[in-house]
């Protein structure tokens, strides 16, 4: 069956990491689960009041989507030689489909994550693309002569042979097509030099590996002057925003009752707010003391009014653009958006599916080996399992089973 789809969250030692995956909720010491918000189906079709998700949320046609996270730690520059968790990180690593790189922007820590001042992150960004770049290369330069003799022997085409040395990576024959294409290469493998090797294996790391650059601790006075930095070296589409210390610290307060705060908003309000516009008893807030207070309004000033939020419901927002992830609704009844006979709720399930993902193959996700009969699409019309599935196209689908 189709795996879902499973964020990487690297960065070094002390640039926030740490944080960032504490704010999600913890599987195991390395896995945990975030919430991917998306526009439900139920806004689309009018029944947002019944819609009531098995996992996750949904509010106003707003729902958050669970998506798994993997905690890749043991970076450090030499991780390729197996310093730090070397290794161990390589090996994780290979498993994501996208990642996301915590970057600590104040430039109080330096490679290793040791306290300093004025340190260039954007050398984190340099540094760590090229462990995996290095990592990747030098597997294929130890076997490369006898790749290309049997490549040769076989009369195989580029692709099935470079996928034969990829798929440890987690790549498809599609993710190897798509490096070649994009590089456009003339000369026949066989007689591909050092640099046209290390072109391909550069292609193949962002085709396999899209990467979304959280830059963290952006309230720190230094934080403007490396974000600029940075902002012209990678494409923007790539880059958040973020502070993970105050979206913690405000779902904190607001699960003790201080504050009402929905995660992603630019918005944080507390009993004296409601009171001010006219909630008799202060939306049942409890008081805040001097120093809380300062320190709220200080995050408002410097994080939320200043960037819109936090920037960490964002992050994998962002990631799962460079993904393309599709959100799939799968409903027993098509036209009344069920999970069952005496079921009032709709749209129990949601699944996530990458760009250009088939109907047949959503079917696998769902009904695992059961055999399919057919499957229906809005207002009960019959779809071909070979459609691709797109946000508002064969996005909603009951499958019926039997031969």
């Amino acid at each position: 069956m189709p795996r879902d789809p499973l964020i990487g969250l690297v960065g070094k030692p002390s640039s926030g990491k740490s944080t960032t995956l504490n704010r999600f909720t913890t599987i195991d010491p390395q896995r945990a689960i975030g919430y991917l918000q998306i526009s439900c189906a139920c806004a689309r079709h009018g029944v947002s009041d019944r819609c009531k998700p098995n996992y996750g949320a949904c509010v106003q046609g707003k729902r958050s989507v669970p998506i798994e996270l993997l905690d890749v730690a043991g970076l450090v520059p030499g991780a390729h030689e197996g310093k730090g968790l070397g290794n161990k990180f390589l090996d994780d690593l290979r498993h994501a489909d996208a990642l996301v790189h915590v970057v600590d922007v104040s430039g109080t820590t330096d490679a290793e994550g040791k306290a300093t001042r004025g340190y260039d992150p954007s050398q984190d960004i340099v540094w760590l693309r090229s462990e995996i770049v290095r990592w990747i290369e030098g597997n294929l330069m130890e076997k490369w002569g006898s790749i290309k003799r049997r490549h040769v022997a076989i009369k195989a085409n580029p692709v099935d042979t470079l996928q034969n040395q990829f798929s440890g990576y987690g790549s498809t024959s599609q993710t190897v097509a798509r490096t070649l294409d994009h590089l456009k290469l003339k000369e026949p493998l066989e007689h591909w030099s050092p640099e046209t090797i290390s072109s391909v294996v550069n292609a193949f790391t962002d085709e396999k590996f899209p990467t979304v650059f959280a830059l963290n601790k952006i309230d720190h006075p230094d934080a403007d002057k490396n974000i600029s930095r940075i902002a012209k070296m990678q494409d923007p589409q790539s880059i958040v925003l973020c502070s993970a210390i105050s979206e913690v610290f405000l779902r904190k307060l607001a699960k003790q009752g201080f504050v009402r705060y929905v995660e992603g908003s630019e918005f944080v309000d507390t009993r004296e707010d409601l009171l001010e516009m006219g909630e008799a008893d202060g939306g049942g807030l409890k008081e805040l003391d001097e120093k809380l207070k300062t320190r709220i309004e200080n995050l408002k000033d410097m994080v939320l009014y200043r960037f819109g939020s936090t920037g960490v419901v964002q992050v994998l927002s962002r990631a799962a653009e460079l993904l393309g992830l599709v959100p799939v609704f799968p409903v027993r009844n098509i036209h009344g958006f069920g999970s069952g006979a005496g079921s009032n709720f709709v749209f129990r399930d949601c699944v996530l599916v990458k760009k250009g993902t088939t109907v047949r193959d959503c079917a696998r996700k769902v009904m695992g080996d059961a055999p399919l009969a057919y499957v229906e699409g809005a207002e009960g019309v019959r779809v071909s399992e070979d459609e691709i599935v797109e946000v508002g196209k064969n996005d909603v689908l009951s499958f019926k089973v039997g031969r």
